[in-house]
């Protein structure tokens, strides 16, 4: 019989386990020997913060990254085959969201392995549920293009596919780029857009502001390295 692949979140920031994992996280992540994760050193300091009782030199992981071939994801799944639970970690938020992750799923998915995705934080829904902005239709985009020119056309399509079928358009960028990103929205986009921004998402700094682009342009807040989530809405 083949083994279940756990979809595992994490911690989205330096915030308290008790208060954003759900206790059965816990209690899966403390019976389970094999992990894939993006970094092995991150995860084992995660899994210790879950469960200080539970010895981590035993445990077997594979590193997911950009880095990793497909033949390297298929052979991760080789304890799966033979009857053993895996748990799949993000670095942060839940597995298979703008995450390398999605790529193990499929292949489970392909193999008929059954996946279980658990319950966790995600910055992008707990952002949209924080914005006040449409939340019966909306778009995830993932990080917009890095070149200037690229992501001021990306902008602008985004503005305006919200404008004309009023769906809310949800994009993120690293955190280091972060208020590169914000001088093209407040330089591009109508003055009326409406632009939630959501940083630091379930950290003690946490805040989450809509506010049209007319608004922000009076008092442009600083991002540089802090985790964000962007929404734009031009429909009102």
């Amino acid at each position: 019989m083949k083994g279940s692949l756990y979809l595992i979140p994490s911690l989205l920031g330096n915030s308290p386990v008790d208060q954003v994992v759900p206790r059965g996280v816990t209690q899966m992540v403390s019976r389970l020997d094999h992990f894939i994760v993006e970094n092995v050193r991150t995860a084992r300091r995660y899994i210790r913060k879950l469960d200080p009782e539970k010895p981590i030199d035993p445990l077997t992981f594979y590193t997911l990254n950009k880095h990793t071939s497909r033949e390297e994801m298929e052979q991760m799944t080789d304890p799966l085959e033979e009857g053993h639970d895996m748990g799949l970690i993000s670095e942060a938020g839940v597995p298979g969201i703008a995450d390398p992750g999605e790529e193990i799923v499929k292949h489970a998915q392909k193999k008929h392995i059954r996946v279980i995705p658990l319950t966790g934080p995600s910055s992008i829904l707990l952002a949209l549920m924080g914005s006040g902005l449409n939340g019966e239709s909306f778009a995830f985009n993932g990080y917009l293009p890095i070149k200037s020119g690229e992501r001021i056309k990306k902008i602008r399509a985004l503005e305006k596919k919200s404008r004309h079928e009023g769906q809310t358009q949800i994009f993120m960028e690293t955190p280091y780029r972060n208020d590169k990103l914000l001088g093209d929205i407040l330089t591009h986009c109508m003055e009326d857009t409406l632009l939630c921004i959501a940083s630091e998402i379930t950290t003690p700094r946490e805040w989450i502001r809509t506010q049209t682009i007319r608004e922000w342009k009076k008092n442009k807040p600083g991002l540089h390295k802090k985790p964000s989530i962007f929404i734009l809405s031009a429909s009102g």
